[in-house]
């Protein structure tokens, strides 16, 4: 799969710098942010959907369960 991108200037240069200063290719670069980018927006899902709370299903219905306890009418 080609990687086609178009990049701003500010982001070139950006890129140009961090090239080198670490060292590493364009490529190296640009997978590891974008591997990092992945890992934090996965990790940010995650804690989105563990706060939320599925609706509760049951086939109880709150008259009976209060029945059952003792609580209802």
């Amino acid at each position: 799969m080609p990687h086609l991108m178009r990049l701003t200037r500010e982001t070139e240069a950006r890129l140009e710098h961090l090239c080198r200063h670490t060292g590493l290719s364009k490529t190296e670069l640009i997978d590891r942010c974008v591997g990092i980018g992945m890992d934090d927006l996965e990790a940010q899902l995650y804690m989105e959907s563990a706060t939320r709370q599925p609706a509760r299903t049951s086939e109880t219905s709150l008259d009976q369960l209060l029945r059952e306890s003792g609580l209802g009418a």
